[in-house]
């Protein structure tokens, strides 16, 4: 005999709207209660119509703290509701992000997060997407919107709002000669901050605002080759395009002889906690972590329980966090 919501509400004492919440993972149940739902259904063989319980996170940067904070926040919105996330690191766009979604995919993942994955990059290959699509398996993407797909929600950085906060601080405090260490091009956020720093030396009045980017990639090894590059230039203040870009940046000054912040002024982005306990302390525009994933799990939650959810990117603004890596320059 089929096991339908009556039976499962029967076993587990609690009404069928309370099996109703649990099935499509709405909010409104404790904790207890899911669970006894959740053992009911197991006992009974209670056929569940919604998809598996795994929520995949798809993503390069895990070494990043930023990205493993991230990560750790949307685990915390989506555990209560009865799902679990799974770190799939990969590289963007590559075989192994298709294979590990793939992979999830014939297992009966529930939903896809892409953090800073092939929604980052220009061009990327869209098998992905197409795969997710075809089997009606949810997916949003953070800091990246995806190439030909309109339905999917976005939630990112406003990355022309941070590049502005660091060029104006950097102006504030007297700094005319200011450099980019940008990540590559065709990375959409890179290509973003690019046109955002771009814009604010623009609106400064300097005229040849590209000559001071330098595209690397994002690495302390690329913020290092950047800043030399940027200090031949004759910068006195570099703008860099992660945190860990910035460590490289003072790495490079200080082995050009430079001191940070007598002599060069380095701002980061991203905005981990540890970058406090740096030497100097480093001064970096914070991407709000906490909002970007709570956004992520919630939409995640809507989607997995058929609801609709704003499709679109959704910019969060960031926020300059002033350390002792930026200072006046030398008259």
């Amino acid at each position: 005999m089929k096991v339908g919501i009556t039976e499962v509400a029967d076993r587990a004492q609690v009404s069928e709207a309370t099996v109703s919440r649990v099935i499509n993972r709405r909010q409104g149940v404790s904790r207890r209660t899911r669970e006894a739902v959740e053992q009911a259904m197991a006992d009974l063989g209670y056929e569940r119509q919604t998809r598996g319980q795994l929520v995949a996170v798809v993503t390069e940067l895990v070494s990043n703290p930023f990205f493993a904070d991230v990560a750790e926040r949307i685990e915390s919105v989506l555990a209560p509701h009865g799902l679990k996330t799974v770190l799939c690191p990969c590289f963007p766009g590559g075989v192994q992000e298709l294979d590990f979604v793939t992979s999830l995919a014939d297992r009966g993942v529930a939903a896809v997060v892409f953090l800073s994955a092939s929604n980052t990059i220009e061009g990327a290959d869209p098998q992905a997407y197409e795969l997710l699509r075809s089997r009606r398996i949810p997916f949003v993407g953070i800091n990246g919107r995806f190439e030909g797909v309109s339905e999917a929600p976005v939630f990112s950085t406003d990355d022309l709002l941070a590049a502005e906060l660091a060029v104006d601080h950097l102006h504030r405090l007297g700094h005319r000669r200011i450099g980019m260490a940008s990540g590559p091009v065709g990375n959409r956020p890179a290509d973003r901050r690019v046109s955002g720093f771009v814009a604010s030396l623009a609106k400064r009045g300097v005229e040849d605002a590209e000559q001071w980017v330098v595209r690397q990639s994002y690495t302390v090894e690329g913020g290092q080759s950047a800043a030399i590059s940027l200090l031949g230039r004759g910068a006195t203040a570099i703008v860099a395009a992660s945190d860990y870009m910035a460590l490289g940046a003072i790495r490079g000054a200080r082995r050009q002889g430079y001191d940070v912040p007598g002599d060069v002024s380095v701002v980061g982005y991203d905005g981990s906690m540890i970058m406090d306990f740096v030497d100097p302390p480093l001064t970096t525009v914070r991407q709000p972590a906490d909002r970007l994933a709570s956004e992520a799990g919630r939409g995640i939650l809507a989607l997995v329980g058929n609801r609709d959810v704003p499709v679109g990117e959704l910019l969060f603004d960031p926020e300059l966090v002033i350390r002792a890596s930026t200072a006046a320059p030398k008259a």
